[in-house]
């Protein structure tokens, strides 16, 4: 048995989806923004598809890995999605960014989907994952709000 599951964020962000695409598309900037990101370790700028970029991450504790993400699918202003490897016991990472132009800005949603491959496991591990992605996607586009600002 194989489980598959998907954490999602939303939340406002007081600049408009123009600016908002221009910060997330920067490969290279990560590690400003996104939580669980230490450093990017290799980039290749504005996002393409089928390019990729490496970061060094937090995974739980004091714990760290390395991981590389694909760009798959870009829908400019609107959605953006990578899928990503060195999770493990997390398997077929998948991030998503959706964007849509809302009075005072822009609401974004921070999804991750993934598969856990221990059977009937999956699901604990599930429920000990999900409050800190959650926690991490929040704080993620609380910095990504307070960059934007500083930036004006």
């Amino acid at each position: 048995m194989t489980g598959h599951f998907e954490i999602s964020e939303r939340a406002v962000i007081p600049a408009p989806v123009e600016r908002v695409w221009e910060v997330v598309s920067d490969t290279g900037r990560y590690a400003e923004w996104v939580a669980a990101v230490l450093e990017v370790i290799d980039h290749h700028g504005t996002a393409e598809v089928g390019k990729t970029y490496s970061e060094r991450n937090r995974t739980l504790g004091p714990l760290t890995t390395r991981s590389v993400w694909t760009v798959r699918e870009i829908e400019p202003l609107r959605r953006r999605v990578d899928t990503g490897i060195g999770f493990e016991p997390l398997r077929e990472m998948t991030n998503i960014f959706e964007f849509r132009p809302v009075d005072g800005g822009t609401e974004m949603t921070y999804a991750v989907r993934y598969r856990i491959g221990f059977g009937f496991i999956g699901p604990w591990l599930h429920r000990i994952v999900q409050p800190g992605t959650r926690q991490g996607m929040r704080t993620s586009m609380s910095n990504l709000t307070d960059l934007i600002i500083a930036e004006g």
